[in-house]
C-alpha cells in the first residue's frame, strides 16, 4: 500500500534590502578576514611579520590602527545596514562600497600568489558590486493615491 504524498512548491519570500546588504557585508568580512588568515601560510609571511614588515609597511601603531580601521568600517556596515533610515542607509552603502573597491584592488599589488589573491579579491569585488546594486536599486514607494497630502491633513487638524 502506497500513500500519496503531495509535493508543494516552497514559498520564495522576498528578502528585505537591509538583510541583503547586511548579508553581503558579512560575507565580505569573512572573505576579508580569511584571505588575511590564509596568507599566513604563504612562505615568508610569518618571517616578515616577525621582522616587523607587512608587505612594504613597517609594523607600527599607525599601521595597526589603519588596518583595524579598514576592518572596522565594513564590520560596522553590517549593523548600520540593518538600522539606518532607508535614505541614509542607501547613501552610506553606496559611498562605503565605492571606497572599498580601490582598497580591495590595492591588496593585489606586489603579491606573488596571484591565483590565491586574485580569487579572494574577485570574490570581494563581486560582493561589493552586489552591495552597490542592492543600494542603487533600493525600492521606492510611490505616493499613495488615497492618502491625503500634508496641506489637507494640516487643514483638517485646525
Amino acid at each position: 500500500m502506497r500513500t500519496h504524498q503531495t509535493t508543494t512548491t516552497l514559498e520564495d519570500q522576498p528578502i528585505p534590502v537591509r538583510a541583503k546588504l547586511a548579508a553581503a557585508w558579512t560575507s565580505f568580512m569573512f572573505l576579508y578576514a580569511y584571505v588575511d588568515i590564509l596568507n599566513f601560510f604563504t612562505p615568508g609571511v610569518i618571517e616578515d611579520i616577525l621582522a616587523g614588515k607587512v608587505f612594504e609597511f613597517d609594523l607600527s601603531q599607525t599601521f595597526s590602527t589603519t588596518a583595524l580601521t579598514l576592518v572596522s568600517i565594513p564590520t560596522l556596515m553590517i549593523v548600520l545596514s540593518m538600522t539606518l533610515p532607508a535614505r541614509v542607509n542607501r547613501i552610506t552603502n553606496l559611498i562605503v562600497a565605492s571606497l572599498y573597491v580601490p582598497v580591495t584592488a590595492f591588496n593585489a599589488l606586489g603579491e606573488s600568489w596571484l591565483f590565491f589573491y586574485g580569487l579572494g579579491i574577485a570574490l570581494e569585488l563581486i560582493l561589493l558590486a552586489l552591495i552597490l546594486r542592492y543600494a542603487w536599486t533600493w525600492p521606492r514607494t510611490a505616493p499613495s493615491v488615497t492618502s491625503p497630502d500634508r496641506e489637507t491633513v494640516r487643514a483638517q487638524q485646525q
